[in-house]
C-alpha cells in the first residue's frame, strides 16, 4: 500500500537556536487515524506545519507522492486539510456558507460549483441548518464543525486536527468525535486527550525533544510512557480526564 506521507530524517531549528526536530522519520498509510502524543514543546506542532510547507526544515516529505517543495505547495496544501485548535482563527467571512465556500473558490471552483461544494461540506458536518448564520453567533461546538466543513469542502485526503476539542464541554466533544469516525480520510491528531485518541486512533507515536521516540498503538504509548491524567499538567487535566 503506497503511503499518503512519508518523511524521511527531518531536522528543523528555529531562528532562536532552538532544535525543534532532529531526525524524525515517519509513516502514513490510507484509512489510518494516528495520535500524535507528547509533552507540550515535543514537535507535535512544528512536524504537522511541515506537511503542507508552512515551515521548511532538513529531510524529504512526500504527500501523496508529491515531495513538499515550492513547486508543489499548491497540489500538496490541496490533498491536507488543517482544522486549527482555535476555530476563530479559520471563521472569518459575514456567514457560514461563505466561509465554507472560500476554499472552494480559491481551488478555481465558479461561485455556483463552491457554493454546492460548500453546502454538502455543510451537510456533512450537521451544520446545513447554520448556512446563513454569522459564526461569531455559533457555539464553540458548531463553530469547530464549520472550521473542519470548510476543509472538507476542497475534498483532502488527509485530515490534520490540532486538539480539536479544546473549548468544547463533553456532549459537543463527544459529537465531534462520532462526526470525526464517520470521515473516510487519514487522520493526523494532535492531542493530549488520551481517552480521544484511544476512541478516534489506531496507532499513536510519541514525541520527545523533537524526535519520534514510540510508535504503536495508544495504549500500548500511554503505558510505556506512564503518560496518565495525573503526569499531565494542570490546565490539560479537565479534558484529559473524559471518557468516550
Amino acid at each position: 500500500m503506497t503511503p499518503l506521507i512519508e518523511v524521511r530524517d527531518l531536522h528543523f531549528r528555529y531562528e532562536d537556536g532552538t532544535q525543534a526536530l532532529n531526525g524524525v522519520d515517519f509513516t502514513l498509510h490510507p484509512n489510518e487515524t494516528v495520535a500524535l502524543l507528547g509533552a507540550n514543546g515535543s514537535g507535535k506542532t512544528t512536524f504537522v506545519l511541515h506537511l503542507n510547507g508552512v515551515l521548511q526544515g532538513e529531510g524529504s516529505i512526500t504527500v501523496c507522492g508529491m515531495p513538499v517543495n515550492k513547486d508543489n505547495l499548491a497540489g500538496v496544501r490541496s490533498k491536507i486539510g488543517m482544522v486549527f485548535q482555535d476555530s476563530d482563527e479559520q471563521l472569518f467571512m459575514p456567514t457560514v456558507l461563505e466561509d465554507v465556500s472560500f476554499g472552494p473558490l480559491n481551488l478555481g471552483l465558479s461561485p455556483e460549483q463552491a457554493v454546492q461544494k460548500a453546502k454538502s461540506a455543510l451537510e456533512q458536518a450537521g451544520m446545513a441548518h447554520a448556512a446563513g448564520k454569522a459564526p461569531y453567533h455559533l457555539s464553540a461546538g458548531e463553530k469547530k464543525r464549520v472550521a473542519l466543513a470548510g476543509v472538507l469542502a476542497m475534498n483532502p485526503e488527509i485530515l490534520v486536527l490540532d486538539e480539536p476539542n479544546t473549548f468544547l464541554d463533553p456532549p459537543a466533544e463527544g459529537n465531534l468525535l462520532h462526526l470525526l469516525k464517520s470521515l473516510p480520510q487519514a487522520k493526523l491528531l494532535i492531542t493530549h486527550n488520551i481517552y480521544f485518541a484511544a476512541a478516534l486512533a489506531n496507532r499513536a507515536v510519541f514525541f520527545e525533544k523533537g524526535k519520534l521516540v514510540a510508535d504503536g498503538s495508544v495504549e500500548e504509548i500511554v503505558q510505556r510512557f506512564n503518560w496518565t491524567y495525573d503526569s499531565l499538567p494542570a490546565d490539560l487535566r479537565y479534558s484529559a480526564q473524559r471518557r468516550f
